[in-house]
């Protein structure tokens, strides 16, 4: 509850500052492109009575929902055995760091044509631009282990298993998640851009619609919908974070 609070704060306190920015903005703009924070917001919540944004919202949060779940279950194991297993990094390291600097999204149109213009194309790019991230901060936080640790573990009699649980995971886990929570931000910018063409449902579609409508007040009415679910998904990314990783956040609290 108590962090739940702080949460509400915390965003509170940036919605004030950005409305006051935004309303600065508006009033030097004349307040026709850039609509004043407060018609914005009236347009919002109207927009929130509508089945149709629910419809976009939920086909936006699907999408991206499970890309990220499709990049955590592929990338996180993947780089927990990167960083453990020097073979298995030998032959997978190389492939990963030179196609890690390609931008992932000029493949889109690949990916359409492969997965069709449905979900599939959608969730498997977003997954992609995602996993990178996963794996490659996953890997190198298992590589930062000191061997003290394994050999600790092994000079009690500890198995493969007990290496697993003891040492491995508590260090990839919180890497992973920190990745996870960050890539949010990139999960929603790259779920506008795939939704901005190619299909008829979701915020990212919402958004581009009403902006060759030059309907403003319901294009921003998308912008604070898609900025209401990246904020959503990272905090349920933080959520998850300090439940898998309890160990770490009582020892910041002690």
């Amino acid at each position: 509850m108590v962090g739940l609070c702080k949460a509400c704060l915390r965003y509170g306190l940036v919605i004030f500052v950005i409305g006051v920015l935004w309303k600065f903005a508006a009033i030097g703009m004349g307040g026709v492109i850039l609509p004043h924070p407060e018609d914005a917001s009236r347009a919002f919540l109207s927009a929130m009575l509508t089945r149709e944004f629910w419809e976009h919202f939920f086909v936006s949060g699907y999408r991206a929902v499970m890309a990220m779940i499709l990049a955590w279950v592929t990338a996180f194991p993947l780089g927990l055995i990167m960083g453990s297993m020097k073979r298995v990094d030998a032959i997978f390291a190389p492939f990963v760091f030179l196609t890690y600097p390609i931008p992932k999204i000029v493949l889109l149109p690949v990916f359409l044509l492969l997965l069709g213009l449905g979900d599939t194309a959608k969730i498997a790019m977003i997954g992609l631009i995602l996993g990178y991230q996963i794996l490659v901060t996953t890997r190198d936080g298992v590589r930062s282990i000191h061997p003290k640790y394994f050999d600790s573990v092994r000079s009690l009699g500890g198995s493969r298993m007990d290496v697993l649980r003891e040492v491995l995971l508590p260090a990839a886990l919180p890497h992973g998640f920190t990745a996870l929570r960050l890539g949010t931000g990139v999960a929603v910018a790259v779920l506008f851009f795939v939704e901005s063409f190619a299909t008829t449902r979701g915020l990212g579609y919402m958004i581009m619609d009403a902006w060759g409508s030059m309907d403003y007040l319901t294009m921003f009415s998308g912008i604070l919908g898609m900025s209401m679910m990246g904020a959503a998904l990272y905090e349920i990314a933080n959520f998850l974070e300090r439940r898998a990783c309890k160990w770490m956040f009582l020892r910041i609290k002690n």
